[in-house]
């Protein structure tokens, strides 16, 4: 974990290896509650810090979900301008989780001129194969 830091030029600490490791661990994208709630020891002002550090340093992607808003996961892209990680998420709109669609590629779109795309997000809801069993 510290090498995938020090690859993006983030500084090694005891919480941000804890942040990251959680992150690592949980498979799939958490909400700052669900972090905080894995990471009794770390208070939430920290925890935020660490992800909005790991955000500059484009060591994790924020997606906004239809929950409780944002939630965050390991970006393993090592190209700084441009994000090879790229992939859809699923919403599930009975458990409420956030579960991330490694081998489905965000498509591309064609915006009209004049607009510049800064970031890409692709969003599916419904049920997942757990809730809908």
């Amino acid at each position: 974990m510290e090498h995938l830091l020090e690859e993006h030029g983030v500084k090694v600490t005891a919480n941000r290896l804890l942040v990251a490791r959680a992150l690592a661990q949980a498979g799939r994208p958490l909400s700052l509650m669900e972090l905080e709630a894995r990471l009794e020891t770390v208070d939430k002002s920290n925890i935020f810090r660490t992800l909005t550090a790991f955000k500059e340093a484009h060591l994790v992607h924020a997606l906004e979900d239809a929950g409780d808003g944002v939630r965050y996961e390991l970006c393993h892209s090592h190209h700084e301008g441009m994000d090879d990680d790229l992939h859809v998420h699923f919403y599930c709109t009975r458990c409420h989780r956030t579960f991330c669609l490694e081998s489905t590629p965000v498509p591309p779109v064609d915006v009209p001129e004049g607009y510049e795309v800064e970031t890409k997000s692709y969003l599916l809801k419904g049920v997942c194969p757990e809730c809908a069993q």
